[in-house]
């Protein structure tokens, strides 16, 4: 037994030495896997610290810094004579932080709270609760509720809501701007409109939308771990800039008075559409524009072409089709036949370059038609106009006599004045969306395409463009480039941008203009362009008619008229066209001469261009001087009140014991206006901008002098026409207007 014992001894002693050497390796084994992990803990902070170090303190800098974003004021857009078309108002944005309304191990209640904050959003803004909850449980970090809320009861009532139901994080309302139109579709093709992001997409808006919309300033801000702003931490401000306002050279009054007849010469002649620009040809400014049908900017989307049912009944494609034909401007944004209108130019061509005069005899015959090539052009109706001088071949719109004409100009000559006049570039007007004419390639130019382009057919230009030449023929030869923003006053500061009118080049001589106006003055006493008269003012015209393209027949006819008045130093050119008229006899001296007739008769008045009328004694109306108003803005009260005064205006304005230092910020009527001598200026400054309206008195049946007294007393203006006793008056009795404004009568 004890020989036994002592072999199981040994064998345990064996069994220790040899378990040493296994325990002797694990330590180094454990060792160097401590020593591993060591050295990748040292690499991993290492590139963590000197690494990725920049950005993870740029991470960190983010993640405890808060940006509040200053949303800018959207600059204003005024007419001519600072009425407003369109202006930005406070507003608020309604977002959400979904992450907020989740509360940690508690499912239940999460649920419970995440319903609740979706009911109360959904019935305080009347929006589907189903499309809230999805928001409310949305992964991301932001969703915007609702834009641009300008119901101060509605925030109001949120506010209550959340205090009742003591939400105190998770719903935002951050402070933003929403743009208006106060004046709904007047001039809606020029100003255009801005989307839900405030940036201008047509029109002004869109090409002026830089200026507009000024820069964005933020408060940047310390956060702890819960979001919360540290208060000791110092605060940074990065200043907002708000956008500039700028003043058109549209013309509220003549703008709704030339939309006016505009659609109602489109309803007349069931038309498709319609366009018309009015232009003071010496500067180039274009005193209204529009198209029709327009649409109402505060509701772009709005199809105004046809019904609601008819416009949910087409595809999404085809919806956003017609509201980019709605929203196109055809004054510039699109082309067309000029057609006879066309002839004006080609008058003007021939009479400077010495190939005929207005009244030599016999210089044209027309039997009807004419042989060109290998066809033959009639004349409208085949009429035979027998022989004639230029002046009456213009009368008679006799396309046989303009082809022999543009036979005599020759193409190099003709392609030499048309590009002089403008006719091949765009206009540069500053709006977006002009398009390019479309003329014959000069190496293409034959026999056939002389003759056409000679009456006004077979290529397609702008309205724009062509009453920018015919401008040029108004302006005693001198072309200018359109000019539709006049001024840009910084909204910060109120330093004044003036857009300074720009003469292109001289294209005719002063007496070769001459002769073209006395002779448009010809087509409207004894030619075509008959229901283009104005009473009691002197106006030259002349009338167009272009077929259907043989490429697009379905376009229908285009008639047209364009007018200059004074004939003797116009101070105003309006073009109206009429796109596919449903008429048997289809003309523009029956369609488009009456709308302008129409639309010169309300607006010479109103620009204080006196009357020619006699009355049925034959008595000349008495006239009242017409003066221009001139500008006083930037000047120093006292300064411009004794430069008005000194002109004999009677000057409205608060007098202070600042007077010698404070300038002068706005005045009504603006500056260029024509008005009578004698009118009421009245001035605004930065300490008193409160505008002032007074109630319109009746002044229909009181003599001129009579009205003229009860205006003053008022502080109204007036310009009228006829002789007599006032018979209308474009503002209704009662009504409330501000002080300086200008009203229109007639007197018979």
């Amino acid at each position: 037994m004890k020989i036994l014992k002592n072999k199981k001894l040994k064998n345990k002693r064996k069994q220790k030495i040899l378990d040493k050497p296994i325990q002797s390796n694990k330590i180094v084994v454990a060792m160097v896997i401590t020593i591993v992990l060591f050295a990748c803990l040292v690499v991993r902070i290492g590139w963590i610290q000197f690494i990725n170090g920049a950005e993870l303190k740029e991470l960190a800098s983010r993640q405890q810094t808060l940006n509040k974003i200053i949303s800018p004021k959207r600059g204003t857009i005024y007419d001519a004579s600072g009425k407003t078309l369109a202006v930005s108002a406070g507003v608020d944005t309604i977002t959400i932080n979904p992450s907020k309304f989740i509360l940690k191990n508690k499912e239940a209640e999460t649920i419970e709270l995440q319903e609740k904050v979706a009911k109360g959003l959904s019935e305080i803004f009347e929006l589907p609760y189903e499309e809230v909850l999805e928001k409310v449980k949305s992964e991301k970090s932001v969703e915007t509720i609702i834009k641009k809320v300008d119901q101060l009861d509605l925030v109001d009532k949120l506010e209550k809501w959340m205090k009742d139901n003591k939400v105190t994080s998770g719903i935002n309302i951050d402070e933003d701007n929403k743009r208006y139109y106060p004046h709904e579709n007047l001039a809606a093709h020029v100003i255009g409109f801005t989307g839900s992001d405030s940036q201008g997409l047509y029109g002004i808006e869109n090409r002026w939308d830089s200026t507009l919309k000024g820069t964005s300033g933020k408060i940047v801000t310390t956060t702890d771990v819960n979001k919360s702003e540290i208060s000791d931490n110092a605060e940074q401000y990065v200043e907002v800039e708000n956008g500039s306002d700028i003043y058109l050279t549209i013309d509220i009054e003549i703008q709704s008075i030339v939309e006016k007849y505009l659609e109602q010469g489109v309803k007349d002649n069931k038309a498709v559409s319609g366009s018309a620009i009015a232009m003071k040809p010496s500067t180039g400014d274009i005193l209204a524009m529009a198209t029709y049908p327009s649409y109402d900017l505060n509701n772009y989307q709005t199809i105004t072409t046809m019904t609601e049912e008819e416009a949910n009944a087409l595809t999404t494609e085809e919806r956003q089709e017609k509201r980019l034909q709605m929203w196109t401007d055809r004054n510039f944004s699109t082309t067309y036949e000029p057609g006879s209108t066309f002839k004006l130019i080609i008058s003007a061509i021939a009479l400077e370059e010495g190939i005929t005069g207005t009244d030599i005899e016999n210089v044209f015959n027309c039997t009807g038609a004419t042989e060109v090539a290998d066809r033959t052009i009639k004349c409208a109706q085949s009429t035979v106009h027998g022989r004639q001088t230029l002046k009456v071949a213009l009368a008679n719109s006799c396309n046989s006599a303009f082809i022999q004409l543009g036979q005599r100009i020759g193409t190099q000559t003709l392609y030499k004045y048309l590009e002089a006049f403008g006719l091949f570039e765009r206009t540069g007007i500053d709006i977006t969306g002009e398009s390019r004419s479309v003329f014959h390639d000069i190496k293409n130019v034959g026999a056939v395409e002389l003759a056409t382009t000679s009456f006004g057919q077979r290529f397609n230009i702008t309205p724009l463009q062509l009453i920018t030449a015919v401008s040029a023929i108004a302006n005693d030869g001198k072309l200018m480039k359109p000019r539709i923003v006049k001024e840009v006053v910084n909204g910060d500061t109120g330093i004044t941008t003036e857009i300074e009118t720009s003469e292109v080049r001289k294209v005719i001589s002063e007496e070769t203009a001459k002769e073209v106006r006395k002779m448009m003055e010809y087509v409207v006493t004894d030619g075509g362009g008959r229901y283009g008269t104005v009473e009691g003012y002197s106006v030259g015209g002349k009338t167009g008619t272009s077929e259907p393209s043989p490429t697009h027949p379905e376009e229908g006819y285009t008639v047209s008229f364009i007018s200059l008045s004074p004939v003797e130093d116009p101070e105003i050119v309006i073009l109206v066209a009429i796109y596919n008229p449903d008429l048997e006899n289809v003309y523009g001296s029956m369609v488009a001469a009456p709308i302008v007739a129409n639309m010169l008769s309300e607006i010479l008045p109103y620009m204080g261009i006196a009357s020619n009328n006699s009355d049925t004694k034959g008595a000349v109306t008495t006239t009242v001087k017409t003066v221009a108003v001139p500008n006083v803005k930037d000047k120093t009260l006292t300064e411009a009140k004794k430069n008005l005064e000194n002109l004999g205006f009677k000057v409205v304005s608060e007098e202070t014991d600042k007077s010698n230092s404070v300038l002068v910020t706005e005045q009504v009527p603006a500056a260029d206006i024509r008005v009578t001598e004698g009118a009421t200026v009245v001035l605004y400054t930065e300490e008193n901008s409160v505008r002032t309206s007074v109630t319109v008195p009746n002044l229909v049946g009181k003599t001129l002098s009579e009205a003229k007294a009860e205006l003053a007393e008022k502080n109204l203006n007036f310009v009228y026409t006829g002789n007599g006793k006032v018979v209308s008056q474009n503002v209704a009795e009662g009504e409330s207007i501000e002080q300086g404004t200008i009203i229109n009568l007639r007197l018979e």
